[in-house]
């Protein structure tokens, strides 16, 4: 029977390992190739929000997870010269959340711990520097075309996951358009071990300013003292070139705490940004999640979150169809509605909202919208409903409110 066949996911990310993880969970033969040699290491995003968090019990690395991680309880908006200008503290969630609590650890050693995980189910079969090619979809199967150590191999599979990316090869495939537009900027992170705290930053700040705004986290990095990750907008007249030049990224840190001018800068980097979500997250057998399904900018931490929370989602909707609980067509249409719903309603619009409220110049403008997220703070009903949103609570209720 063509529903014997494996489920194939394409990309070895915090995403694909997520849903390979959760199906073979059910039972589910499944096969993730990814071009890596190992499990690659992004530093772009490592900021976990508490639904995330409980998910990552259902998938067995909830202890090891927290274990690794920085429980960051509190975050701020703040005026690059002006100072705090709100907290929001998660522990207002505790009622809605046994992790009322913003988890800091790299995404890569999310990846790890799947990986580490997968490897106690003899049905899974996870393939490194092993390429995803092409594939081909009939009414009751995918055939696929990767490419590895051992050369080209054909593969076929009762259904097809892209999970492999922005650049996804599988959404290429399918002829989807990745709607939306990429920022003019670019961002850059650099990272030091100089403790921000001592200056009354949060583990995780965003600080507006109409010339450069900038964020703040903690990561772990290896263990203590950890790394604080500093990020500043790059102009396109600025070439990459020189933004990774050391002594540009210096003058960065120097200008926006004096303290950072000499420090120790163990990692810098720069990247693109975007804001699209492909038109379609499903074609048949063959189904989109995470990067390759949408891309926004990381102010709220929203992108890494949304791939997991697609995974689940997409692995719930699998589950009943591999166990002939429910009609696939059916589920896999909802599975698109909800997540590609919330998407653009929630990620979508906070990432944008967010970024705007971070660089706005109108003075008046941005006088007001400060000042309306320092009332929300000092209510205790609003910075409650501000969390619900901000935590991706809300979008995850919504979601699964969407038939």
């Amino acid at each position: 029977m063509a529903e014997r066949l494996p489920i194939v996911v394409a990309g070895g990310g915090p995403g694909g390992m997520s849903v390979a993880v959760a199906l073979a969970l059910q039972d589910i033969p499944i096969i993730v190739v990814e071009r890596e040699p190992d499990f690659p290491i992004d530093l772009r995003a490592g900021s976990f929000h508490p639904p995330t968090v409980e998910m990552f019990d259902r998938l067995g690395v909830g202890d090891q997870m927290r274990a690794n991680g920085i429980r960051v309880p509190v975050w701020q908006i703040r005026e690059r010269r002006g100072g705090v200008i709100a907290e929001f503290r998660l522990e207002m969630l505790a009622g809605d959340t046994p992790y009322p609590f913003r988890l800091h650890i790299e995404q890569h050693k999310l990846s790890r711990f799947l990986g580490q995980r997968i490897k106690d189910f003899p049905h899974a079969d996870l393939r490194f520097s092993t390429e995803f090619v092409s594939y081909e979809q009939y009414d009751d199967r995918v055939r696929g075309e990767i490419e590895g150590p051992e050369g080209r191999e054909t593969i076929e599979a009762s259904y097809l996951i892209g999970a492999d990316g922005g650049r996804s090869t599988v959404r290429k495939q399918m002829g989807v358009a990745f709607e939306g537009f990429t920022w003019p900027e670019r961002y850059l992170v650099a990272s030091t071990t100089y403790d921000l705290a001592t200056h009354g930053f949060a583990m995780n700040a965003y600080i507006a300013d109409p010339v450069e705004w900038a964020a703040v986290f903690k990561v772990p990095h290896d263990g203590p003292p950890g790394l604080w990750r500093v990020v500043f907008p790059i102009q396109p007249e600025v070439s990459d070139e020189q933004a990774l030049d050391l002594p540009f990224v210096r003058d960065k840190l120097g200008g926006f705490l004096a303290e950072l001018a000499d420090v120790d800068i163990p990692y810098h980097s720069i990247y693109r940004v975007h804001q699209r979500v492909a038109e379609t997250f499903r074609d048949g057998r063959v189904l989109l999640m995470g990067d390759a399904a949408h891309a926004n900018n990381p102010l709220g931490g929203m992108g890494l979150n949304s791939a997991v929370h697609d995974a689940m989602n997409l692995a719930g909707k699998l589950d009943s169809i591999w166990h002939r609980k429910g009609d696939a067509d059916v589920l896999l249409e909802r599975y698109v509605r909800q997540r590609r719903g919330v998407t653009i309603e929630f990620v979508q619009a906070m990432s944008i909202r967010n970024k705007r409220l971070l660089e706005e110049q109108d003075p008046e403008v941005r006088r007001q919208r400060l000042e309306e997220l320092r009332q929300t703070a000092a209510d205790s009903d609003a910075a409650y409903k501000h969390l619900l949103n901000t935590s991706m609570i809300a979008s995850v209720r919504r979601a699964e409110a969407i038939e």
